[in-house]
This record gives structure tokens, C-alpha cells and sequence, in this order.
């Protein structure tokens, strides 16, 4: 068997489902917020130019992203897009690590109204801004799918199927010969305690490999 290094710590968590659109009007400004999910630097950094393309008219574009798990610090991005230092990028990226989510990528768009908001009063705009669209943004869960081949008898086929859902495993192609051969895919957590059920319900005698 080749799945005994399959186990990883589990990466199952939220993530934006679809991009969000939401507005807010703070001392006649209008902050714009759009979220996407973006699974690496690069597609933030493209989303964010897509927003400065289709707002190209406004004062400012600020944004922030954070690739990974909730809370990540390890791959991140801001910037103030010409707002006073640390009055935008900052309370932004602060929101998206307290939000609970990740893979997400933000851009809060500014049309000014004409009244000054001081940079205490621009940190809670860009944060209430952030915050908002976070509120009500449609969720997804990302999962680290695996792949596993198992060869079993025809005579534990029933056994296992029945272990398929208690794993959340999806049968990908299914293959019947002198034995029969199935090519799964569960989450990457799931691998090892599944390979132990089909290991005691074949009383060692199952076949199972990883394709990685």
C-alpha cells in the first residue's frame, strides 16, 4: 500500500463561493466592495487589476488578498492605492484575517464625496466597508481532494460501497476484470482511516495505491 503518506493536516475551510459585490455610503464617499476568491498571489493581483480596469474613474482602488487557510499570514498583499499610509490596505487585510474565510482577495472602491474623514475615520470606512461585504458573502469550503486506486473481489464490492459515504468518497471510473478496480477520490483527510477500513473489511487483501 502506498497511501501511508498520503495524510496531511486537514485544509477543509470557507471560501468565498462566488465573487460578492456590496456598497456603503459613508459622508457622501461610496465605498465599493468586491470580493472574489483567488487561490494564488497571481490571481489576486489579476482580479485586482480587473477592478481598477472597470473603475478606472474612481479616486481610489484599495485592496487587500490572503491565500490560505483563515488567519494565514503566510501569502498576503495590501496596498492604500493612494489613501494616507496604513488608512486602507492595513484595516482591510486586518477584516480578512478575522474573517474567517480564506482565498479571498477584496478591492474597496472610493468616489469621493467631498468631505475629508481623516485617517482615523478613513481605518473604520475601509474597515466597515470590508466587513460588510464579508457579512453577507456566499460561502464555499475548499477541500484537498486525493486519489486512490483500489483493486478488491468481487465479493467485497457491496462492503465497499457502503463505506463510500461514511469517507465522502466519489467513485471516479470503475474497471471489472478478474477483480475490480475502482479509482476514487476523497478529501485528503479522509485517506488514511479509509484505507484502514477497506485493509480490515479485505482482511489485508485489497489492493489500494496512490496515483500522487
Amino acid at each position: 500500500m502506498l497511501f501511508t503518506d498520503l495524510f496531511m493536516n486537514p485544509t477543509r475551510y470557507p471560501i468565498p463561493a462566488q465573487n460578492w459585490r456590496c456598497e456603503i455610503e459613508i459622508e457622501r464617499s461610496r465605498f465599493i466592495t468586491t470580493i472574489a476568491h483567488t487561490e494564488t498571489a497571481e490571481q489576486a493581483q489579476a482580479f485586482v487589476a480587473s477592478i481598477k480596469a472597470e473603475f478606472a474613474d474612481a479616486n481610489h482602488n484599495c485592496w487587500a488578498y490572503l491565500i490560505g487557510p483563515p488567519g494565514s499570514t503566510s501569502t498576503i498583499g495590501l496596498s492604500d492605492d493612494g489613501e494616507p499610509h496604513g488608512t486602507a490596505g492595513r484595516p482591510m487585510l486586518t477584516s480578512l484575517t478575522h474573517g474567517e474565510i480564506g482565498d479571498i482577495t477584496v478591492v474597496v472602491t472610493r468616489y469621493f464625496g467631498g468631505i475629508k474623514l481623516g485617517k482615523g475615520g478613513l481605518v473604520k470606512a475601509y474597515t466597515a466597508a470590508v466587513q460588510d461585504g464579508l457579512k453577507e458573502l456566499p460561502r464555499a469550503e475548499r477541500v484537498d481532494w486525493a486519489e486512490l486506486l483500489v483493486i478488491i473481489d468481487y465479493a467485497l464490492v457491496a462492503g465497499l460501497k457502503r463505506l463510500l459515504e461514511d469517507f465522502e468518497v466519489r467513485i471516479l471510473e470503475e474497471n471489472y476484470e478478474m477483480d475490480v478496480e475502482y479509482r476514487l477520490q476523497l478529501p485528503r483527510e479522509q485517506v488514511n482511516d479509509f484505507c484502514t477500513a477497506v485493509t480490515d473489511l479485505s482482511c489485508g487483501q485489497a489492493l489500494i495505491e496512490s496515483p500522487e
